[in-house]
């Protein structure tokens, strides 16, 4: 059981060399986080009383963990317009990329979403707008510092990762130093009662585990391989055309830009570090 209560700096900061090598063993656990999460939480409201009550949180329905994941990712990626309306809720759990599974929710479906997680404090009403705007309260009714946010977050849009993919995937978010701070979070979150996330056996011909969430609930590796094998073969190609043409589109550019600035140093007698090529 966990709750939402105030969190010192160093608490903020994320668990210290000891922590790491703790949670890498397992602790007191026996390393096996559980495949079914029922997690717990305190209000917000309570928290600030430092009252002792705790309450069931609930397992997630697919679009609420968007829901979530989008509010958390916004928050971050794009601070200027967040809190997020309706609208930008719904088209950042449609979008086409950087999303598994690619969704069509409604803006119905998406407000249903967030009616259930403000039941479970996970999302408030953002106050002083005219528009109705939302907000997440993950950090604080998990408990949980934003280096672990920040990897939730992406195993709730993305689906299962490796840690090098989180790494990756996770730095708009959090810049991890290395593949084995990613896994020390990782093991500190399945290391909790209950686990957070879980490491997935490697599959067929994958040198690495993947990782994925629980807040949904119990997960079937089989079904997690599956879905992944259809979303791969289901891509539509003009997307992938769209993908690749917009790749060499932002190659031309980046070049173009280059020779400017290399033009513009050689008329100001600048010397300019060109970039390693393998």
């Amino acid at each position: 059981m966990f709750a939402a209560v105030g969190r010192s700096p160093a608490e903020e900061a994320g668990p210290g060399p000891k922590q790491w090598a703790s949670a890498r063993h397992g602790g007191a656990n026996d390393g096996r986080p559980r495949l079914r999460s029922r997690l717990s939480y305190r209000s917000p409201s309570l928290s600030a009383c430092r009252c002792p009550l705790t309450q069931p949180l609930r397992e997630l329905t697919p679009l609420e963990a968007r829901v979530l994941g989008v509010l958390v990712e916004k928050q971050r990626t794009v601070p200027d317009t967040y809190p997020l309306s309706l609208n930008a809720l719904t088209a950042g759990c449609n979008q086409k990329t950087a999303r598994f599974p690619v969704m069509s929710a409604t803006e119905a479906e998406v407000l249903t979403a967030i009616d259930g997680l403000k039941r479970l404090s996970l999302v408030m009403d953002a106050s002083s707008s005219r528009v109705t705007r939302y907000e997440h309260n993950m950090n604080r009714v998990l408990g949980i510092p934003s280096q672990s946010a920040a990897l939730l977050t992406i195993l709730l849009l993305r689906g299962p990762q490796t840690a090098a993919e989180l790494r990756l995937n996770a730095a708009r978010l959090h810049g991890f130093a290395d593949n084995s701070s990613v896994e020390a979070f990782l093991e500190e979150l399945a290391a909790r009662t209950p686990a957070l996330v879980v490491k997935l056996p490697c599959a067929p011909g994958e040198r690495e585990n993947r990782w994925v969430h629980l807040m949904c609930g119990e997960v079937s590796i089989d079904e997690v391989a599956a879905a992944r094998e259809s979303a791969e073969r289901s891509a539509p190609s003009g997307e992938i055309e769209a993908l690749k043409a917009e790749q060499q589109r932002l190659g031309e550019e980046v070049a173009h830009l280059r020779a400017l600035v290399e033009r513009m140093a050689a008329e100001l007698g600048i010397p300019v570090d060109r970039p390693a090529r393998d």
